[in-house]
């Protein structure tokens, strides 16, 4: 296989740049987290939380440059997953896509949807009974679907828009928060431990998923040589200044307090910082987060849908192009059908704990692509992203993210493997079928007909 995909012709118009990019990483991962995570790295940490924040910071840097010095190389449609097929072929690839768009992103779609429903029947008391809650979701992909089939302009606007909407009350609470601020309540009274500042970082690491998925539309990204590396620093360092301040600003306001706020610490800080209006914002900036990250995934991970299915590994039928608007729109369509019966149905909850562990293979999949890229086609050539110091980064990448798989639970390691071990079995009877399809159409006819 050659690295040189960009000359492929997918039908997709690029239309992504840096900006749009990077605004779709932001969205992508400040979703509904951002309104716990504080108040749960100080039950972990307390007033040394900043400490997690620099460790996850780190280990979300080593994964990520892997993904762009690949993502430089690899520039069709896909991210991850094409990543991970072009490096260990299709069997690997198949259980990529597998794991990103159903592992991951789809039922941590649905699981973050129906979070927003519920927080939305606090206000709106309907939304609690069946039959319009199931009529608003239906409403809400259907209009997610529309959007992302008229052009993957119309999608990324849709992005940029509910990414600063959803930003705005979040910037406005650590700007006016850090006037606040009792810098005694930042002082580290007592350093943690080392397992104490893993388990953080854990749920900080799942906290900055989601930034893969904008490179799922590589396909509709304009020179992605430059794009992607550049995207992903724009981006990632948004998030990370952000978390960090957030976390600041909770604890310098709340201070030993902050922990005993593990339901909705920021609107806890809000109260103390506006009054009981402050609430009130961030709970519509909570539903307006995890909606944008709903309708980011929606632009993203069809894609991925888009590109297994172009490479005969799903049905072909899902690798269609819309012949005016240019986009992957049964994907897209099939892929809201999954997550809003997900949502619909309420059976995917205990299902939603393998979209960390997904994830996480994904990441070392990716790392371990850089290497075999390397082995197999060379380095990056003129134009390309390197990662520096040889194969040091995407070594010490693996390593980290095998250290976060070995945290996981006993069910939600059960769960990854039956994912797999369903994926493998899928694969293998696809290729069986196949195998047999071509006898019989090899097969010579007789003179009975038979």
């Amino acid at each position: 296989m050659s690295t040189s995909n960009g000359a492929q012709v997918e039908g997709l118009r690029r239309e992504i740049g840096v900006r749009a990019l990077g605004i779709s990483i932001v969205n992508l991962v400040v979703g509904g987290g951002i309104f716990v995570l504080p108040g749960l790295i100080a039950v972990q940490l307390g007033s040394a939380a900043i400490v997690a924040y620099l460790v996850c910071s780190l280990t979300v840097g080593l994964v990520f440059l892997c993904f762009a010095e690949i993502g430089s190389r690899i520039t069709r449609s896909g991210g991850a997953y094409a990543y991970i097929e072009e490096a260990f072929g299709p069997f690997a690839g198949f259980i990529a896509s597998v794991l990103f768009w159903f592992g991951f992103a789809a039922l941590s779609d649905a699981a973050i949807t129906v979070a927003m429903v519920e927080t939305m029947a606090i206000a709106f008391p309907i939304l609690a009974e069946p039959v319009p809650r199931g009529i608003f979701i239906i409403a809400l992909f259907t209009f997610l679907v529309i959007v992302n089939i008229m052009g993957v302009k119309a999608g990324v606007r849709l992005v940029v828009f509910n990414t600063m909407v959803k930003l705005v009350p979040l910037i406005l609470l650590l700007a006016v928060g850090l006037f606040a601020i009792n810098f005694e309540n930042l002082s580290i009274t007592e350093w943690p431990t080392l397992s104490s500042i893993g388990a953080a970082t854990v749920i900080l690491f799942f906290a900055f998923g989601g930034a893969e998925s904008g490179l799922s539309a590589s396909g509709e990204i304009k020179n992605p040589s430059r794009t992607v590396p550049l995207g992903l620093l724009v981006g990632l360092t948004g998030i990370l200044a952000l978390y960090i301040g957030l976390q600041s600003v909770a604890q310098g306001v709340l201070g030993s307090e902050l922990a005993n706020n593990t339901e909705a610490p920021l609107a806890a800080v809000a109260t103390a910082v506006f009054g009981e209006w402050g609430a009130k914002m961030l709970l519509v900036a909570g539903v307006i987060s995890i909606y944008s990250t709903v309708s980011g995934d929606m632009l993203g991970t069809p894609r991925v849908v888009f590109a297994s299915a172009r490479d005969k590994n799903l049905p072909g039928f899902l690798a269609a192009v819309h012949p005016k608007y240019k986009t992957p729109y049964v994907a897209v369509i099939f892929f809201a059908a999954i997550v809003c019966a997900f949502a619909l149905s309420g059976t995917f909850k205990p299902l939603a704990v393998l979209s960390s562990g997904s994830l996480l293979v994904i990441y070392a999949g990716v790392s371990l692509a850089v290497l075999r890229l390397r082995h197999r086609d060379g380095e990056p050539g003129a134009g390309q992203f390197k990662v520096p110091f040889g194969a040091t980064i995407p070594i010490l990448s693996c390593l980290v993210v095998g250290w976060l798989l070995l945290q996981l639970t006993a069910e939600e390691a059960t769960g990854l493997a039956a994912l797999i071990g369903a994926s493998i079995l899928i694969y293998a009877i696809r290729i069986i079928s196949r195998r047999v399809q071509g006898g019989k159409e090899s097969r010579p006819v007789n003179d009975s007909g038979l």
